[in-house]
């Protein structure tokens, strides 16, 4: 389906916000299903002239721009607004070797997450796993990996975004499609399980601290212990937090919050949001301005991580690796890193593995540990909030 043919199809719904176009329930496996576990991400250009596209479809969904245009304005003028951006964006890419290693990560940990479900499942089952790429805005795309499931006769599914804080614009974006593919009928009506949010599940925190531990170690021993670590996530509109009830935020904070939890020694941080475009009002404080303040309070040891996003691309390795650490060093910080994404890490592949086992249910197989049953964290007990904050949720609580 090109998103020209989606356009007309989209309503925004409130499902997208809550995720409840699909139930946060288990599915049950019995021996004999093949149980598709499909990996939602956004996606990225795998060379310089993908780039356009990219840029295209990304505008083209209104599930990110809102622009209230019939399709046949709004292709046109995405199709305008692409072309002119895409030669300061294609530079952008050539600066990080001439692609994004987001579709190569993300491989390898779809060919990790399937070996690793067959060799702890399909034995106590009968089932077998694979798992698919469904990417929005450059292949393989969502409809590669419906079509690919179809010709391996699928009948059981687990939607698995590869954004662990939920946001309407990130998983509520690759799901108002899925659920547009079924409504077609391009895309059979399975059972599917939906893996809503992980954002304090216990081995993404330690994933997440193994490679802060990792970066850490970069810097001189005499100052590690003083080092600001800057948690940076993608900016999202604040309306879709006020107006609209989007949990992003609070999750964000979340993963953060157990993060700090869970460290060995104290460590000053910060939160901040990067990636801002539009004159809309963002969530803030944004990532510069937070550097150009704690510059002038003196710091000059950054270690920024990326804490919305689980591979390294062009948000990570441009963005903040050369633009945001030019900035850095001229508002006088000394030492600039910036965190490896979790790409292959073991404990995130973990914690992928966990969520997909929990959005299952094999008779007599551990039913305790299925999603309905996992109970939220409280909201007294988040230390970490952001000034705009609306509480609006708290993560599931993933521990045994």
């Amino acid at each position: 389906m090109t998103p020209r043919e989606f356009l007309p199809m989209y309503r925004f719904d409130r499902r997208m916000v809550t995720g409840e176009f699909f139930p946060g329930e288990s599915i049950q496996v019995d021996p004999g299903d093949r149980v598709g576990v499909v990996l939602f991400n956004l996606g990225a250009p795998t060379s310089l002239g993908g780039v356009e596209p990219f840029l295209y479809n990304l505008f083209m969904d209104p599930a990110i721009i809102d622009i209230p245009l019939p399709a046949f304005l709004r292709d046109p003028l995405c199709r305008f607004i692409a072309r002119k951006r895409s030669e300061k964006v294609r530079n952008e890419y050539a600066l990080i070797g001439g692609k994004s290693p987001l579709n190569e990560h993300t491989q390898i940990q779809a060919d990790l997450l399937e070996k690793r479900l067959n060799e702890e499942l399909a034995a106590v089952s009968g089932a077998h796993f694979k798992v698919y790429q469904a990417m929005r805005y450059a292949p393989p795309m969502t409809d590669d990996a419906v079509a690919e499931m179809k010709l391996d006769g699928v009948n059981k599914v687990i939607l698995l975004p590869l954004f662990p804080q939920y946001s309407k614009t990130t998983t509520g974006a690759s799901l108002v499609y899925w659920s547009v593919l079924e409504k077609r009928g391009i895309l059979p009506k399975l059972p599917t399980a939906l893996v809503f949010e992980y954002a304090a599940h216990p081995s993404l925190i330690k994933a997440f601290n193994q490679r802060i531990d990792e970066a850490l170690a970069r810097f001189p021993k005499n100052v590690q212990k003083d080092v600001l670590i800057l948690f940076s996530a993608h900016g999202t509109p604040l309306y879709e937090m006020k107006k609209r009830g989007d949990p992003y935020c609070c999750l964000i904070h979340t993963t953060v919050d157990q993060i700090m939890r869970h460290r060995e020694t104290a460590q000053p941080h910060r939160i901040a949001f990067q990636s801002k475009v539009g004159p809309l009002e963002w969530l803030t404080p944004s990532t510069l301005d937070t550097l150009e303040l704690v510059a002038k309070d003196g710091v000059k040891n950054v270690l920024v991580v990326p804490v919305a996003f689980v591979s390294d691309h062009v948000e990570t390795l441009f963005e903040l690796g050369i633009e945001v650490c030019a900035h850095a060093k001229e508002m006088g910080i000394e030492r600039f890193e910036v965190m490896t994404g979790l790409n292959e890490s073991n404990l995130f592949i973990e914690a992928l593995t966990d969520c997909s086992k929990r959005a299952i249910s094999i008779p007599g197989y551990e039913p305790d540990t299925c999603l309905e049953n996992l109970d939220h964290f409280h909201s007294k007990d988040r230390r970490t909030q952001c000034h705009q904050c609306q509480r609006v949720t708290e993560a599931k609580c993933w521990n045994p």
